[in-house]
């Protein structure tokens, strides 16, 4: 028997140049459904979800453990279409439902797919028929969380080592190490000056490499998995010489942002600066960086590196103009979409408190 839906999609209006989302603000859509002919729809509807997920294994001789865990922030349905209803026989033809949802203004972890684990934000409708599969639709649209919440962004960073050169190197090597915050926006560069003296017999260099660790966490178990973000080389230092390096490290504006407000995911960031000795074991510092998102009017075109189409097919949607006029202003009308879009503060409204 032929199937009379010829198309069923859900889809949403970006609400800023980059669409993205972020918690408080409104989202939204429309379902669109064309039938060959005449139907009678038992219900109709669209949820707004979100969602973390972790999932790996691990082989223990013979016996493969599956690690598994979800994580669920919200789950919001709006119907069309009820079941019961006098209006459940739709006419041929192509059909638009409008929808608004408010995303709940909690705590909301950023978008974010890695090997083991990922979260997501959905739109999916659902259309359900008498002796019929269900007909499903969904897309995907990116969340960030600002990161205002997250203590020390603006405390400075400090360390210092002494190494002494063993096997075929001698002499020592020392350097202090500083940065000027712990908070730093994607694709703003980070100040590192360090202070070497290589008191060694031989020539060393300064490197600089900024990476990324996820971690997921199911059944009291943690999954590991690490990435070079960038690798940087300084100029030699010749032996029996001292030298201050200035170096500006600059975070690539599609880094993933530092997740640190999940339970079973998070996504940390760390700077490593140390001295490539040959025949030596490298003296090492290291920062640990928080990652916000890029300011206003900073972000590039297309979605976080993270979270791509290429990840996820179908996910990104070019921009649509809004469904609503934004003279509206009614008792039961949302905010428009551009004004519910928060400015990112800069650095300096941080006060290091949690």
């Amino acid at each position: 028997m032929a199937d009379n839906v010829k198309n069923f999609s859900v889809e949403y209006n970006p609400i800023n140049n980059s669409d993205i989302f972020t918690s408080g603000d409104y989202i939204t859509g429309r379902i669109t459904l064309e039938l060959a002919k005449e139907c009678k729809i038992e219900s109709l509807c669209v949820k707004l979800k979100g969602k973390a997920d972790v999932k790996w294994k691990e082989h223990y001789g013979r016996t493969v453990v599956t690690y598994h865990k979800k994580e669920k922030y919200f789950s919001v349905k709006q119907f069309f279409i009820q079941k019961g209803k006098d209006r459940n026989v739709v006419d041929k033809g192509c059909h638009v439902y409008p929808f608004t949802f408010q995303i709940p203004a909690e705590d909301l972890p950023s978008s974010f797919c890695g090997k083991f684990g990922k979260i997501l934000y959905t739109l999916e409708a659902n259309l359900s028929r008498s002796m019929r599969m269900d007909s499903k639709a969904k897309t995907l649209f990116t969340l960030i969380n600002k990161g205002n919440h997250y203590p020390r962004l603006m405390t400075p960073q400090q360390s210092t080592i002494d190494q002494k050169m063993k096997l075929l190197t001698s002499g020592e090597v020392a350097m202090d190490v500083n940065i000027p915050r712990t908070g730093f926006h994607q694709g703003e560069g980070i100040k590192v000056v360090a202070s070497i003296q290589n008191k060694s017999s031989r020539n060393i260099k300064p490197k600089f490499c900024l990476y990324q660790k996820n971690s997921y966490f199911a059944k009291g178990k943690r999954k590991i998995e690490t990435r070079d973000i960038l690798k940087e080389v300084g100029e030699v230092i010749p032996r029996s010489a001292g030298q201050t390096v200035t170096r500006i490290i600059t975070i690539p504006p599609t880094t993933c942002m530092s997740i640190l407000n999940c339970n079973i995911i998070r996504a940390e960031f760390r700077l490593r600066v140390y001295l490539d000795v040959k025949y030596a074991f490298d003296p090492e510092i290291k920062f640990d960086i928080v990652i916000l998102p890029a300011l206003e009017g900073s972000y590039v075109e297309q979605p976080p590196a993270y979270f791509r189409s290429e990840a996820l097919p179908n996910f990104y949607m070019s921009p649509a103009s809004f469904p609503q006029n934004p003279t509206d202003t009614g008792p039961s009308a949302p905010p428009p979409p551009y004004m519910s879009y928060g400015v990112y503060p800069s650095l300096s409204g941080f006060d290091g408190k949690a």
